[in-house]
């Protein structure tokens, strides 16, 4: 590679969501494992009011389970299974919460928390506790599709490290960032930016993380655009790439 480019950071979606089941201790386990420098997760929040690691608002899809997150207590989710519908080699791994996630990646490493949805504010106040309570300001940005969401933890407490996801061919990506508040990053679908529009970004002092990015060329493409990181499924092929 041309060592004048700058490497991005390694951050694994979902954990290492292309060889084990997302979002669990196992996926984020093995992220680590092979050299990830940051994961990228979702969160939703129980009927009781834990703040569990799941793409889904339901259940259905990757766990032993059936039905909205929220309509469940954490005694109930805590007891499926969230690991054999990837493989048998991962039957008996189960939903985390987002503290045990924070507990398993040590001081500097990068966690991305996906807010999938508000709850009636329910996710925003259970989010600024935990955040409040484990003085973790630098290493942990939270981004959400949901502009207003992000917009909201932000204005609650400034030390938040917001992030705004997006799937647009935006005209102006920093300019847009600047009309929501001070955000900290981008997070655009990879095929949505350009390098000119990360230069714009990064002289904004944006950092900028593209998703979901999993194919050598296109990896290629990100790195010369000079990216800050790169969320990808799989992480060790990231860090691999980075090395030749």
């Amino acid at each position: 590679m041309n060592g004048m480019i700058s490497k991005p950071m390694v951050i694994g979606h979902r954990g290492a969501a292309g060889e084990a089941p997302e979002n669990t201790m196992a996926s984020f386990a093995l992220a680590l494992a092979q050299g990830a420098q940051g994961i990228e997760l979702d969160v939703h929040v129980t009927r009781d009011g834990e703040m569990v690691v799941c793409h889904d608002e339901t259940l259905d899809r990757t766990t032993t389970g059936a039905g909205l997150i929220c309509g469940h207590d954490w005694s109930y989710i805590q007891s499926l299974d969230a690991g054999s519908w990837y493989g048998n080699s991962y039957k008996g791994e189960r939903v985390p919460l987002l503290r045990e996630v924070f507990d398993l990646c040590p001081p500097g490493f990068l966690i991305n928390v996906e807010v999938k949805r508000s709850y009636e504010g329910r996710m925003e106040r259970a989010l600024l506790a935990l955040l409040r309570g484990c003085h973790r300001w630098g290493d942990i940005v939270v981004s959400s599709f949901d502009h207003k969401v992000v917009q909201r933890l932000k204005a609650a407490e400034p030390r938040i490290n917001a992030g705004l996801l997006y799937a647009a061919n935006l005209i102006d990506h920093a300019g847009y960032a600047h009309q929501v508040g001070d955000m900290f990053s981008l997070h655009p679908h990879h095929e949505c930016i350009e390098k000119e529009d990360v230069a714009a970004a990064s002289a904004a002092g944006l950092a900028v993380y593209p998703y979901t990015v999993n194919e050598i060329s296109e990896y290629a493409h990100m790195i010369q655009a000079g990216v800050t990181g790169i969320i990808t499924d799989y992480p060790g092929r990231l860090r691999a790439y980075l090395q030749t």
